[in-house]
């Protein structure tokens, strides 16, 4: 009697351990610009998304405080008591809507995965808007999930009607962000209610990414949430509050979402770290006008800069530009700042199907920045 089939001739090539799925996902583009960063002696880093200012003294104050009480160990699997009941009252006054649950969640990464996971059975469709943050796509399509594809390319900005003619029986999710990450985009008031009403009409769940809300510079935030209760939010204080590498984030939405997010969380991430989720607690109550206003300051140095030597649409909000490439390919202008220049900026493939563009973060020093324009002027006469 046979115990198995026999083992490969020695030499012989194993196959890989790896699942299909993993091997599915391709390496981030941004990751690839950080290795190149790394690489190089004194870049230009254009290409990191995320706060140049500290962390607010108070909320450090207070993770040192937990630090030292010992707070290190496994919280509710929804986030502390404490900093969960302070974002659900806020967000059920901002909303009014009493019924709107929450969980805090490890980061709005994870808070992103739950949702998607909660909601997305092979075979299902969700409807997202190119050029789109890194994450969506392989995440949807990693649940068996398709995506159909939405270009708001020149503009960026969203056709509802396009949006409704794109539902289909098995669209399960519309996944809007804004501001947005990378072209900078911020949705009006009647393109967000639209989209809410839409959704809700239709049976189909509008995900909201609202992880840069508070950039918005040149007009009010304005929430779908706040046009149907059936929307789900991701958030967190990763970019509002300069604190990316704490992890904390939250959902909120209808109690059966939320509460199926939780339920997952319990097998997944666990919970936020505590004492993120602490810090978090006086990081609610820190000013944050003056770093929200420098980050506007350096928008508009980058674009009178730039201004005659590249084309783009004025970003309304987050912290990127998203310049057309000279030549016409992203890829190609990428590597060729890099070996030119030294600057480190991340192409549009990254982002969606099109390679037209790059995006610059901007919140980096004032010397930096400066390096940067001076750079891009460079490139654009001879790229």
């Amino acid at each position: 009697m046979s115990d198995g089939p026999p083992p490969p001739p020695t030499g012989a090539p194993r196959p890989t351990p790896i699942s299909r799925r993993a091997r599915a996902f391709d390496s981030s583009g941004i990751r690839k610009a950080f290795d190149l960063a790394a690489r190089l002696e004194d870049p230009i880093n254009l290409a990191i998304g995320q706060p140049d200012f500290p962390m607010p003294e108070a909320a450090c104050a207070a993770a040192k405080v937990a630090i030292d009480a010992g707070r290190s160990g496994y919280t509710q699997t929804q986030g502390i008591p404490q900093l969960r009941q302070r974002l659900e009252e806020a967000v059920r006054a901002d909303l009014g809507d009493p019924q709107r649950k929450l969980c805090v969640t490890s980061g709005s990464s994870g808070a992103m995965v739950l949702v998607l996971m909660a909601l997305v059975d092979p075979g299902d469709e969700v409807i997202i808007f190119e050029p789109a943050f890194v994450m969506y796509r392989p995440l949807v399509e990693f649940l068996g999930g398709t995506c159909v594809v939405i270009d708001t390319s020149p503009s960026f900005c969203i056709d509802v009607d396009r949006v409704a003619a794109a539902i289909t029986p098995r669209t399960k999710a519309i996944l809007l962000n804004t501001p947005s990450n990378p072209t900078g985009f911020v949705a009006p008031l009647d393109t967000v209610r639209a989209l809410a009403h839409l959704a809700e009409r239709r049976g189909v769940t509008l995900i909201s990414d609202e992880l840069y809300r508070s950039y918005c510079y040149d007009e009010p935030f304005h929430s779908p949430a706040a046009h149907s209760d059936r929307v789900v939010v991701i958030d967190g204080f990763s970019k509002s509050h300069a604190m990316t590498g704490w992890r904390v984030g939250w959902v909120h939405g209808p109690p059966e979402v939320v509460e199926a997010c939780t339920m997952l969380q319990q097998y997944t991430f666990v919970c936020a770290p505590q004492v993120g989720q602490w810090g978090a607690i006086a990081a609610l109550d820190a000013p944050m006008d003056v770093p929200l206003a420098e980050c506007r300051r350096k928008r508009d140095r980058l674009m009178a800069g730039l201004a005659g030597h590249y084309r783009f649409e004025k970003p309304g909000g987050a912290f990127y530009l998203y310049p057309e490439a000279p030549g016409g390919s992203g890829k190609r202008f990428a590597l060729l700042a890099a070996e030119r220049e030294k600057l480190i900026v991340v192409p549009g493939s990254v982002f969606g199907a099109a390679d037209t563009h790059f995006r610059i973060a901007y919140t980096v020093t004032d010397k930096t920045l400066d390096r940067g324009i001076a750079a891009l002027v460079r490139l654009a006469a001879t790229a």
